[in-house]
């Protein structure tokens, strides 16, 4: 996926199109988005030719698509909003099943914005479309930032501390790991919620070792704490490869604000969906 231009929902009824060949599935968005937004005009289309049609009379705010239509594909229909008249920077949305294994696989277009899969459940759909909608700040969230380019780290800092977010910010992989070690022994002020890391770093550490670590040194799942990696690396592989090794999502540079920071915000707020229902399944 390329990074975007991208336009965000500034009103309190936005248009959104909910593209699928399941009625059942379309009823289960549109009551997620009417519970979350309420002010919201949903238009569910069954297939590629009512998308068409319904985007030949109105323009939308958001477009949520199937991969697979009665008709033809999500992505088909990505291409055909994006050429369409006054729809070039819309958000547009893949709800699958299997969007996770896509994304691993590279299968995306510059024409997705984002993906969502559908195991993570309706809660997390509903945090995942507000997040595009209405972004809103998550207080205390502690991001562990890995980036050796201070003039980057600076802008990116920025970005992320104008949406209320707590940013401490390392230059090497073995920094972040020395503060992940004192975390886990409760030696630190703020727990880290989620790791953000360039994939080249200076030392013999990159990226990829950022997350292999977490991962297998210290164990931490993708629930417990997401690691997004801002990679400028156009190979569909390398890509593949730093998502097989338990990365939560790819920030393609360069860096475009608002992507970053709603990638950013709903990865914090599922973990925190999942720590809740573990909560409630042990007080249970």
């Amino acid at each position: 996926m390329q990074a975007q231009e991208l336009k965000y929902l500034v009103n309190d009824s936005p248009r959104i199109m909910v593209v699928d060949g399941s009625r059942l599935m379309r009823k289960l968005i549109t009551d997620v988005l009417k519970r979350e937004l309420p002010g919201v005009e949903v238009i569910g289309c069954a297939n590629l030719a009512e998308a068409n049609a319904a985007l030949a009379k109105n323009l939308v705010d958001l477009v949520t698509t199937s991969l697979v239509l009665p008709d033809g594909d999500g992505l088909e229909l990505a291409k055909q909003v994006r050429e369409s008249a006054g729809q070039a920077h819309v958000p547009i949305i893949v709800v699958s099943g299997d969007a996770q294994q896509h994304l691993i696989d590279r299968k995306f277009n510059e024409y997705i914005t984002d993906y969502f899969d559908k195991s993570l459940g309706n809660e997390a759909l509903g945090a995942f479309i507000l997040g595009y909608a209405q972004p809103q700040p998550i207080s205390g969230a502690t991001i562990l930032y890995i980036e050796d380019s201070r003039v980057v780290a600076e802008a990116t800092k920025r970005m992320l501390e104008r949406h209320k977010l707590h940013v401490v910010h390392v230059v090497k992989a073995e920094d972040a790991f020395a503060l992940l070690t004192a975390e886990s022994l409760g030696m630190t002020q703020f727990p880290v919620d989620l790791v953000l890391t360039d994939v080249i770093l200076k030392g013999e550490l990159s990226g990829r070792d950022v997350v292999q670590r977490i991962r297998v040194d210290f164990a931490y799942d993708m629930q417990r704490l997401p690691v997004l990696i801002m990679t400028g690396d156009s190979n569909p592989e390398n890509q593949s490869q730093l998502l097989r090794d338990g990365a939560n999502d790819l920030v393609l540079k360069p860096i475009e604000e608002r992507l970053l920071v709603t990638k950013v915000l709903f990865q914090l707020r599922l973990s925190r969906i999942n720590r809740q229902r573990e909560k409630e399944a042990v007080a249970s």
